[in-house]
């Protein structure tokens, strides 16, 4: 078993378990990818922007079902299952990682999997046959907390384990919803608040700028209004730190939903640029 590289994806709107799109399609390709170039990890540790907590909070269920956290979708949204199995001995080892770096853990017997995990998983595993471990993160953590939850955990990579952070690299929910004119088609254009802030966040990470990654909150173009709240894409800071920085994050996937919902997707560590023809 090759050392995995850790992964951020966009998970978007929950509508993606129906509606696949470009970011579906990326995300049905990089299961394959990830099989063919490392081999099938032994289990997944998922960190959701909407599994938060006030503490980190590892979830050790042996078995977990997809949870429908969200409401005013059509009826076959809430007919989708994703039950798959979980890692209590992956859990514990995620537990004793993060005490080992000084990070106080909690742990529960508790399971489930909020639709930023199991939307993702049907694409990438959709046989739910690999075992997930979820890990709450503590949305009010600045980036560096994130970044040194990942960095205990980076270990894990070379144990056959994919760390996976899944958010979405736009988030403001008030430009999705409806106005004078309506709600924006899910092919809109991209507006251009957006794209910049985009272009900016591939640009810094194609240079391995971390200083300036680390501080986007103050430093990104438009970051206020592409993230009105911090949680979506925290993520991509625990998936960063769990990679290192021997080698600048990879940009793997690159597409928009409803004009303002980045759907991109990173690779992290020396070994993501084997992702890259995903």
């Amino acid at each position: 078993m090759n050392s995995l590289p850790s992964v951020f994806v966009s998970h978007g709107s929950p509508m993606i378990a129906l509606e696949p799109g470009a970011a579906g399609r990326f995300l049905a390709r990089l299961g394959g990818a990830i099989d063919a170039a490392f081999g099938r990890p032994r289990a997944i540790v998922a960190v959701s922007a909407h599994t938060l907590a006030r503490a980190p909070l590892v979830l050790g269920a042996a078995r977990h079902e997809a949870v429908h956290d969200f409401g005013g979708f059509p009826p076959a949204l809430y007919g989708l299952r994703y039950d798959a199995p979980g890692a209590p001995e992956v859990a514990a080892q995620v537990q004793q990682r993060l005490a080992a770096a000084g990070i106080a853990a909690q742990h529960t017997d508790a399971g489930g999997l909020d639709h930023g995990i199991w939307t993702v998983l049907r694409y990438l595993y959709p046989e739910a046959d690999v075992p997930v471990v979820p890990l709450a993160f503590v949305p009010s953590a600045p980036p560096e907390a994130q970044w040194a939850l990942g960095q205990a955990l980076a270990p894990l990579r070379g144990e056959g384990i994919l760390l996976l952070g899944t958010g979405s690299i736009t988030h403001n929910l008030r430009r999705l919803a409806g106005g004078v004119h309506g709600s924006p088609a899910a092919d809109a254009p991209e507006i251009a608040e957006s794209a910049a802030f985009r272009r900016w966040f591939a640009e810094r990470s194609a240079a391995g700028d971390w200083p300036a990654l680390l501080a986007w909150r103050q430093l990104a173009p438009h970051a206020a209004e592409m993230h009105p709240t911090d949680e979506h894409l925290l993520p991509w800071f625990v998936a960063a730190g769990a990679g290192g920085t021997q080698a600048p994050p990879r940009r793997l996937h690159d597409s928009v939903t409803f004009g303002a919902l980045g759907m991109d997707a990173y690779a992290f560590g020396a070994e993501a640029s084997r992702l890259d023809a995903v």
